[in-house]
């Protein structure tokens, strides 16, 4: 979670235009613009003023749907969920980190991308993948080519997302 607090301050300091954001995002993360806004058509449909409620009682923010799970420590470095919504690029910034945490305990691979949504659970690997092909499909349209993502075990992943 410290790579979060240091993408926003980093972020917060430099003068980066909101359309440089997706990039900024990608180069810090090491997680490709093209994978960011897949992740984000899915979560938000692009919409930047979305909060969404889960069945669990938790609520999700702003175009990246950062989850309220994250607010106690977000809050602790000045990130509030009014910022989640009203500044896509720290949403992006949060949730382009929160991707990478995921890829630190999973590999580049399909199944960080879905825990980005499911979480890292023992037992969640069905809805991590059923929310990864929600996102390969989003990825997939966004290519001419329809090339594949170059993740990690991509060859035994994608027989389970297509």
């Amino acid at each position: 979670m410290k790579c979060i607090v240091f993408l926003v301050l980093l972020f917060l300091t430099t003068s980066i235009a909101n359309a440089d954001c997706w990039k900024f995002a990608a180069q810090k993360s090491g997680v490709e613009v093209r994978l960011l806004k897949s992740i984000a058509q899915v979560e938000s449909g692009m919409d930047p003023s979305v909060v969404g409620k889960n069945n669990n009682g938790s609520r999700d923010f702003g175009l990246m749907q950062i989850n309220s799970t994250h607010l106690g420590w977000l809050g602790k470095h000045g990130i509030s969920e009014s910022m989640l919504v009203k500044d896509p690029c720290i949403s992006v910034l949060v949730g382009a980190a929160i991707l990478k945490n995921m890829v630190n305990i999973y590999g580049y691979g399909w199944e960080a991308v879905g825990a980005y949504n499911a979480g890292a659970g023992k037992n969640k690997h069905r809805l991590r993948m059923k929310y990864a092909r929600k996102v390969w499909g989003i990825y997939r349209q966004s290519s001419r080519e329809n090339i594949l993502i170059p993740l990690k075990d991509s060859h035994r992943n994608i027989a389970l997302l297509r």
